[in-house]
């Protein structure tokens, strides 16, 4: 990921070259391609097996197959079998990209928690809870088609999931209308590239029964021309047989898949909410008829992405915002082990820091004031800086920095935090040992 470099200058901000664009500070899992033009997956690496899966068989069908074909039709209508193989598979292709390389609908995120509601500041105030002590609800009630939805909080970027939206634990990401992580295309599937989808494997299928079925032709045009058994030329031709069982198996899974997806495309579903949520058991609010719904999806415009990734991040403004002041509300999960059930998410506690990078800003800015301090009190006495400091000063300063590779990752975080805490309340001590020395050596 890119560091942020410094500004140039003693307090102007930075030039417009020194500002990182934002898909080099983004905080998800992401891969990014052409300086953040293409945003993939973390997982994009299988993107090229899937391409592998797709362009061998057919360029083993072009050499073996296709050209063998081309003089077996009539006024010439034999190249369109290599042309439209060539041209379906680019358009495949095409498709593929489409799905993979684009922001599926992510939602941005908040740099603190959304302040609550007056109804929730009436609600908690009347439990006689202080303003310190506020607690964010952690769902919301919404109505989608006059039917009451809950949204949830997320933890990680602290706000309300919209309708349908959920957050991805590969990616790291809250997208909209989130169907599912395909790892095959190394990308989230939501609710900007959902179209593409299910055109790419749609005419995946297709592809194969086409190479399927000119492998047959193949074969019957080898027998009617030798005069013998289909047994017997197949063995003329075994690229036609490979083939034919790649295909029949392929065909089951893509085949397979385009038909649920035409399901849910049909009843407006979403494959996170067909095995969550069980709509045949209760009303969808989202169904709007299976003509309605597959104009909802084909025809009409694919909303803008909410993200541009190439816009410049003002250094200066990033650091106000990471420490901009929540106001006084607290998660609803403050202090409590949380986690993504619907994720299947570890839980982990609210107050846990959420990345490597703030631990280590913490753990340098206490090191830098405790390294001041103890600068502080070498320059009253030498003698005095090795023996007035606690011993659990050191032993706590010492086991701060032991736990700089693991903090991020344990869960006892609580017990860094407390030693922390002792650091901050030995502040008095050191200021009053210091003084105290001062004014000894004043007296003598």
């Amino acid at each position: 990921m890119y560091a942020p470099q410094s500004s140039r200058g003693a307090g102007g901000s930075g030039s417009a070259a020194e500002q990182p664009r934002v898909y080099q500070v983004w905080r998800g899992s992401n891969e990014f391609l052409l300086q953040g033009r293409f945003i993939f997956g973390p997982d994009v690496r299988s993107l090229f097996l899937t391409i592998f899966l797709i362009l061998a068989p057919v360029l083993v069908f072009c050499i073996f197959v296709a050209s063998h074909l081309i003089n077996e039709f009539p006024d010439h209508w034999g190249i369109s079998v290599m042309v439209v193989v060539v041209v379906f598979t680019v358009y495949d292709l095409t498709l593929l990209l489409l799905t993979s390389g684009r922001d599926p609908g992510i939602v941005p995120r908040n740099t603190h928690p959304p302040e609550p509601e007056p109804s929730d500041l009436n609600n908690d105030t009347g439990n006689g809870q202080t303003p310190q002590q506020l607690r964010l609800p952690r769902t919301k009630d919404v109505y989608v088609n006059g039917v009451v939805v809950k949204v949830k909080y997320c933890d990680t970027c602290m706000l309300y999931r919209p309708p349908r939206c959920s957050h991805c634990s590969i990616c790291n990401n809250c997208v909209e209308r989130f169907d599912h992580h395909c790892p095959w295309v190394g990308q989230c599937i939501g609710l900007r590239n959902y179209r593409f989808f299910y055109m790419f494997v749609f005419s995946t299928t297709l592809l194969c029964l086409y190479v399927f079925g000119f492998c047959w032709v193949y074969i019957i045009k080898i027998r009617n021309a030798e005069g013998t058994s289909i047994w017997k030329a197949m063995l003329k031709t075994p690229a036609s047989m490979v083939l034919i069982i790649y295909c029949f198996i392929c065909v089951w899974f893509v085949g397979g898949l385009s038909v649920f997806h035409f399901y849910l495309i049909s009843t407006n579903q979403t494959t996170y909410e067909n095995f969550r949520y069980r709509y045949d058991r209760r009303a969808n609010p989202h169904n709007r008829g299976a003509v309605n719904n597959f104009l909802e999806i084909f025809c009409t415009a694919v909303p803008a992405s909410k993200n541009n990734f190439r816009a410049r991040v003002p250094v200066d403004q990033g650091i106000q915002q990471s420490r901009a002041p929540t106001r006084g509300f607290m998660s609803p999960n403050m202090g409590k082990p949380v986690g993504d059930l619907e994720l299947g998410r570890k839980p982990v506690s609210w107050d846990e820091p959420r990345s490597a990078a703030d631990i280590r800003d913490l753990e340098v800015g206490m090191g830098g004031m405790l390294d001041e301090k103890e600068g502080r009190i070498a320059h009253a006495s030498p003698d005095l800086s090795r023996e007035a400091l606690p011993v659990e000063l050191m032993e706590g300063r010492a086991g701060m920095h032991s736990r700089r590779s693991s903090w991020g990752h344990r869960s006892g975080t609580s017990e860094s935090m407390d030693s922390i805490a002792v650091q901050m309340g030995t502040e008095a001590t050191w200021g009053s040992i210091s003084s105290g020395h001062g004014t000894t050596s004043g007296t003598h």
